[in-house]
């Protein structure tokens, strides 16, 4: 079912065609966390409620996902590849690089779709960075770590890891609203994307047959705030002999974080994104070579 509904997610995506009559899976999903969040976050034991909302939702989402994979094989297979994010990633990178192409504006505006940093005074090393760096670590939580849960628990552990990632994006900051509602969410995050996490960096290497890259990449994830994400940045930066990460702007204040590979070459280009988007292809084929050799075992 796993090899089926990566090669059904590679082909098809996520067609228009569909989501612009249908609501989308994780659209669902964030309505539900959207309207926990408005409904408990607030008052005393706050940190608390946001233990015991993601909890719930996370109960519902294996309940859900376990009378979806009740239906047959074919139901769980094209939950499973609606669920999964290669081609829609790739598609989403590899238009940073066709817009960077036509102008910097262009850029600017492409990769603004993906990121959540400043993107207004980016030149062409910055956007191609990080369009990159989102390349990299989407390729971990929109890929790698769904195959790995549907894995080990199914339709059920896939349906869970999804709406606590999607939970983690809305409600997982720091912030004076969401520090203590979303702290629960955040960690659970962390945990089940660790093993992930740093199984995409070996995937990575592996694509790149570079094995010796791995006390680089353990010693560059150590420099990222995230637990989790610096690992399959640090693979891709270190795999295509590139610095990422480095100083950028989140609503408006500049922020000083270290380079990602600092000796790799910094003036990237959208030949660069080109070459990380190949580098995602090739990761998901040995990903799928993986599942079909279970398969047939």
């Amino acid at each position: 079912m796993l090899t089926l509904a990566l090669i059904l997610d590679a082909i098809f995506g996520e067609p228009r065609w569909l989501w612009d009559r249908l609501p989308h899976p994780a659209i669902l999903m964030g309505r539900a966390i959207d309207w926990t969040d408005r409904r408990f976050n607030n008052g005393k034991d706050r940190k608390l409620k946001g233990i015991a909302g993601i909890a719930a939702l996370a109960l519902i989402a294996a309940i859900l996902g376990a009378v979806i994979a009740a239906f047959g094989p074919a139901v769980e297979i094209l939950a499973a590849a609606i669920l999964l994010a290669q081609r829609s990633l790739t598609n989403h990178v590899g238009a940073v690089a066709d817009a960077l192409r036509l102008s910097l504006p262009a850029g600017r505006q492409a990769v603004a779709q993906i990121v959540s940093r400043d993107t207004r005074d980016m030149d062409e090393p910055a956007i191609a960075r990080s369009a990159i760096e989102s390349a990299a670590e989407n390729l971990s939580d929109g890929v790698i770590a769904p195959t790995f849960w549907f894995l080990l628990l199914g339709l059920p552990g896939l349906m869970v890891y999804k709406l606590v990632n999607t939970a983690d994006s809305m409600i997982g900051y720091r912030t004076p609203r969401h520090e203590a509602f979303g702290w629960a969410a955040a960690r659970l995050d962390d945990a089940l994307n660790w093993i992930p996490a740093r199984l995409t960096a070996a995937l990575i290497a592996a694509a790149h047959l570079r094995f010796d890259i791995w006390p680089q990449v353990r010693r560059d994830a150590a420099l990222h705030k995230s637990p989790n994400a610096g690992w399959p940045e640090a693979a891709m930066a270190a795999s295509l002999d590139i610095a990422l990460a480095g100083p950028r702007s989140y609503d408006g204040e500049r922020r000083d974080f270290p380079f990602v590979n600092p000796a790799g070459r910094h003036a990237l280009t959208a030949d660069d994104i080109d070459a990380t988007t190949n580098a995602l292809w090739r990761t998901w084929a040995i990903t799928l070579a993986f599942a079909t050799l279970l398969a047939v075992a």
